[in-house]
């Protein structure tokens, strides 16, 4: 009589086969409570003792040894991962954690005993390697949270788009964006307005969260935009206090000065709608004109200087013809002079 073949298999050390109790079954059936010494329903120690959580001791122990030896040391390395100039030890059960380099290693043609994957990084340049190495901290974090007290203000944006480039780390890219957040300042205003006129938006300036973005920072691209926009209309005015009664010209700019200064280098679609948005926090109408119209002046020295364009703003009185904002701001293009050639 022939004998069936078996169709068990082995899994580090696991027998698998079909029909048989799975091991998360086993897992279920097996586990115990770390924080009792029996079986017990009883909510209180045996002889008055406990047991020590031993399994969460000994998680931070692989995950502590995982990131000291695999990632820093490249210790047992399996995979060749070269980004920039930079060439990196790495292990392919770690790095299968993220989608996309998951999807590198699997259409990776593999010729030697190491696999070998590039991350080009060319068309994103957002990516950067020269604040605090954003794609190494990402990998880093592969490994371990530990990568999190990595993470500062002058590379938490470049963070952000490692982390969501590579995927499958939401709490470095929600920690990293936070920390975007929380860096958004007086000082640093200038250079969030001019990265936000850099991402993809649709025409109106409305925030349109559903809408896909080509962004590398993908959902945090509107989130971004509208931090940055909530900074320059509600944040930027309460910490400026431009609302109260100016100050003795001799002890330096006031805040609305400043305030001025800012928005004069704003792009005009984020100045228009700024400048318009009911948050605005600049006073009464006449206080919101008056302010449209100085930083006009300057924005004519200055960002809107040759362009071509000419910026006015307008101030309706009683109903007002533009939504909820009396003052209305509006571009257009100058009328290019016509020579007459004679014949």
């Amino acid at each position: 009589m022939t004998s069936i073949p078996s169709t068990s298999t082995f899994t580090n050390g696991h027998s698998h086969s079909n029909g048989s109790t799975s091991h998360s079954e086993i897992s279920a059936e097996s586990s115990f409570d770390g924080n009792t010494s029996s079986p017990s329903s009883s909510a209180y120690p045996t002889n008055g003792y406990s047991q020590p959580p031993f399994q969460n001791s000994h998680n931070e122990e692989i995950v502590s040894h995982l990131y000291h030896a695999g990632f820093q040391t490249g210790n047992y390395a399996d995979t060749i991962l070269h980004v920039h100039q930079n060439v990196y030890r790495l292990h392919a059960i770690i790095l299968s954690r993220s989608p996309y380099l998951a999807h590198l290693m699997s259409t990776s043609p593999q010729t030697t005993g190491q696999r070998i994957i590039y991350v080009h990084l060319d068309q994103e340049p957002e990516v950067t390697q020269e604040v605090g190495i954003p794609v190494a901290l990402s990998l880093g974090y592969l490994y371990s949270a530990i990568s999190l007290n990595l993470v500062r203000p002058e590379n938490s944006r470049a963070v952000l788009a490692a982390g969501c480039l590579l995927g499958g780390m939401d709490e470095l890219c929600q920690y990293a964006y936070n920390v975007c957040r929380q860096s958004m300042s007086v000082e640093t205003i200038g250079s969030w307005v001019e990265f936000i006129d850099t991402l993809p938006s649709n025409t109106d300036g409305a925030a349109a969260p559903d809408l896909p973005s080509t962004s590398v920072f993908g959902r945090y691209a509107q989130r971004l935009r509208d931090d940055v926009f909530h900074f320059l209309v509600v944040t930027l005015p309460e910490v400026l206090e431009v609302q109260r009664p100016p100050q003795d010209p001799s002890s330096g700019a006031n805040g609305r000065d400043v305030l001025l200064q800012i928005y004069s280098r704003v792009p005009f679609e984020m100045f228009k709608t700024a400048v318009e948005s009911p948050t605005f926090l600049i006073g009464s109408d006449q206080a919101r004109f008056k302010f449209a119209k100085d930083a006009i002046e300057l924005r004519k020295r200055g960002i809107a200087r040759g362009l071509g364009a000419e910026e006015t703003v307008v101030l309706a009185f009683g109903q007002s013809n533009f939504g909820n904002s009396a003052v209305h701001i509006t571009r257009k293009m100058r009328k290019r002079p016509l020579w007459k050639v004679n014949s």
